[in-house]
């Protein structure tokens, strides 16, 4: 096998790739759902032959478009879905999240290729070398050899507890915070009524904000956290002045749909900078989708021209919307899948603040 040739693809047609990709859309979710359903139930004949079928069907579309990563990946999935459906193995927590890491990266992989972005960071080697050995491995080394992968590929253990929703400590104001305290109340008051439009964003804002004043902390050049708090509480609120058929969608959204959302940072940030004291938090509002490679909205702003709280709130947003994302399709909210994706795609983010958000989330796991 030529991992270089696998890991690093020339694509040869592009409209096959389209397709699978599309498949994959919808055969992920199924993967998800099927994992969810027999973590509480793991002798369920039926849900095991739908998950074999369906990491079969994804071996079988990739062989089609002549995609020999999706091969690389679902095939030795597809051997150790028969090792279990034969008694041979335990399925075991380490290997359920194991398979769903895998069909994450695999799915990664395939939108940055679609997007011609680089692969370098998704450790495609060492996933596809360590799945070929786990489909070989031994009955009782297989879930170690699941979490030594695991932790390989993601650079974290297996097991990380969930962030907590709980309000974050404050520190002793100064009069200027304290000055600013009824406006934080209020817009506190604005993120909780967002919040409350989906039982699935339940405990979102305090999340968010516990992760942004965490990463500033341990930053080296932190941001005034009054208005790092600001942000944090009205950076979606111009959602709720767009259709909920959008913002509240599961599953891929049209052109239109995108078009549409791209105007959700203007509209909370042109409320700040109408209110007196906050035109730093106007900023990071207006800043959070713009990436360091000129590829983000509403401007296509460069890395230096980005603001740095808009830097720390573009990555613990995207890891909360990483994490919803799986909770809409398995029920399952996963730290550990949302923290690897974050630094597999980490070019969409400031790099100096990838490091810090990291720390944060080895500083959860020690605690």
């Amino acid at each position: 096998m030529d991992i270089r040739a696998i890991i690093a693809p020339t694509i040869q047609d592009r409209e096959a790739l389209d397709e699978f990709a599309e498949v994959l859309t919808d055969r992920a979710p199924e993967i998800e759902r099927d994992v969810a359903r027999l973590r509480k139930n793991r002798t369920d004949r039926e849900i095991i032959a739908a998950l074999f079928r369906a990491v079969h069907n994804i071996k079988g579309d990739a062989s089609l478009c002549k995609f020999d990563l999706g091969i690389a990946i679902a095939h030795p999935i597809e051997t150790m879905m028969a090792r279990f459906r034969e008694g041979e193995i335990p399925f075991s927590e380490p290997l359920a999240e194991m398979i769903l890491l895998a069909v994450d990266r695999l799915e990664l992989a395939t939108n940055a290729l679609l997007a011609n972005k680089s692969l370098d960071n998704l450790q495609l080697d060492i996933l596809i070398q360590g799945l070929d050995a786990l489909a070989q491995e031994s009955t009782e080394q297989i879930d170690a050899a699941c979490a030594d992968l695991i932790e390989a590929v993601t650079g974290f253990p297996p097991v990380i507890p969930d962030i907590s929703s709980r309000p974050p400590r404050s520190g002793t104001p100064n009069p200027e915070q304290k000055a600013a305290s009824s406006d934080l109340q209020f817009f506190r008051s604005l993120a909780l009524q967002f919040e409350s439009r989906s039982p699935l964003f339940k405990g979102r804002t305090m999340r968010i904000l516990r992760l942004a004043l965490e990463t500033n902390k341990a930053g080296t050049t932190p941001v005034d956290p009054t208005q790092l708090e600001a942000a944090v509480y009205l950076h979606d609120l111009g959602m709720m002045l767009l259709p909920e058929s959008i913002w509240l969608k599961v599953g891929k959204m049209s052109p239109d749909d995108k078009l549409s959302l791209k105007n959700h940072p203007g509209f909370a940030a042109g409320i700040l900078e109408r209110i007196p004291y906050w035109t730093a938090a106007a900023e990071m509002v207006a800043q959070h989708h713009e990436m360091p490679d000129g590829g983000g909205y509403p401007r296509g702003l460069h890395h230096a021209e980005i603001c740095t709280g808009a830097k720390i709130l573009a990555i613990v947003d995207a890891f909360e919307a990483v994490m919803l994302k799986h909770i809409h399709r398995g029920k399952n909210r996963s730290v550990l899948r949302a923290i690897a994706e974050i630094n597999a795609c980490d070019n969409q983010f400031s790099p100096e603040w990838i490091v810090p958000f990291n720390a944060v989330i080895r500083k959860t796991i020690e605690n």
